[in-house]
């Protein structure tokens, strides 16, 4: 999400900091073993990122699949910073992004230490495909179990604007393509900023957002349909180990106090087939220390698979 004349100001009231450090945890414990760790994390430009150190923050945290929205760069930029953002911890580094045609704008990216068997650009609407907004990789992980994963970037939208029109569009496909997916992949994951809050829990100040994008009941129920049981029946990670808490929020403005006072809204998922969310063992929200050490208004949605 980006920052719009829309979002109302963040509100003021600072939250019970003991709660929020076990809600938004450090992702750099050990792995278990045999777990696969994949993070996802729009970047707000991967050239800004990396000026904000986001390798300080790869560095150590034990990453074997790294997805990414909002790259506003182009392949060859991509894969110079992602190398030198992963260098250390990957042997090489795997690439599979999908540049926006628009410069500047969007961009997603699924990196992996481990080789692709295949890949593919594109939700299957022709409209979005020179939009950089979503991309597909299939692996074989070392345990010989093969896994897919999607990085995904959902339009922000604007109530009754073209741009909300466009995000329905999208979701609107993610309802086609998903079932797909989960019919030729048991094992599969849509990551990403999908810029929607599914419940109140998932937006702070929820009651001033009723109206605006990101939480209208129209959008709320494309989620609905993704994770009811007898309609798409994905699982939503974050939210299934998390439980019914606040948040954990992902996304803060950079305006006024949202992220000092966790002002939050939780918009960065990582949505599984039901077999590999039985693999879920922990999510976290890698929440910056501070404010002044953040390498994007969103923070990395960590989760461990066990194989």
């Amino acid at each position: 999400m980006t920052d719009s004349p829309q979002t109302p100001s963040p509100e003021t009231t600072a939250p019970a900091w003991g709660t929020a450090s076990v809600r938004h945890a450090h992702a750099g414990a050990p792995k278990p073993q045999d777990a696969v760790r994949v993070a996802t994390v729009n970047v707000n430009g991967i050239r800004a990122a990396y000026r904000r150190e986001m390798k300080s923050w790869f560095d150590g945290r034990g990453v074997d699949i790294l997805a990414l929205q909002e790259v506003r760069a182009n392949g060859e930029i991509l894969r110079e910073l992602l190398g030198e953002i992963t260098g250390d911890e990957w042997d090489v580094t795997h690439i599979h992004d999908a540049e926006a045609e628009a410069k500047g704008r969007a961009g997603v990216a699924v990196a992996s230490r481990w080789e692709f068997d295949q890949t593919r650009t594109g939700i299957g609407d022709s409209y979005f495909d020179n939009a950089g907004r979503w991309v597909e990789v299939d692996l074989t992980l070392p345990s010989g179990q093969p896994v897919t994963v999607v990085s995904a970037y959902v339009h922000s939208g604007e109530v009754d604007t073209p741009k909300q029109d466009d995000k329905y569009r999208f979701l609107d496909q993610m309802l086609v393509r998903m079932p797909e997916l989960a019919t030729e992949h048991r094992l599969a994951v849509v990551t990403g900023d999908l810029n929607v809050g599914h419940t109140e829990l998932d937006i702070k100040n929820w009651k001033g957002n009723v109206k605006n994008s990101g939480f209208l009941p129209e959008e709320r129920a494309y989620f609905d349909r993704f994770f009811d049981p007898d309609q798409l029946n994905w699982v939503d990670v974050g939210r299934s180990l998390a439980g019914d808490i606040p948040g954990p929020y992902t996304w803060w403005s950079y305006r006024g106090k949202a992220f000092d006072n966790d002002a939050g809204w939780r918009i960065d998922y990582q949505i599984a087939t039901p077999d590999l969310a039985d693999k879920a063992i922990t999510a976290v929200v890698d929440r910056a220390p501070s404010y002044d050490t953040r390498f994007s208004d969103h923070s990395p949605l960590v989760v461990d698979y066990q194989f």
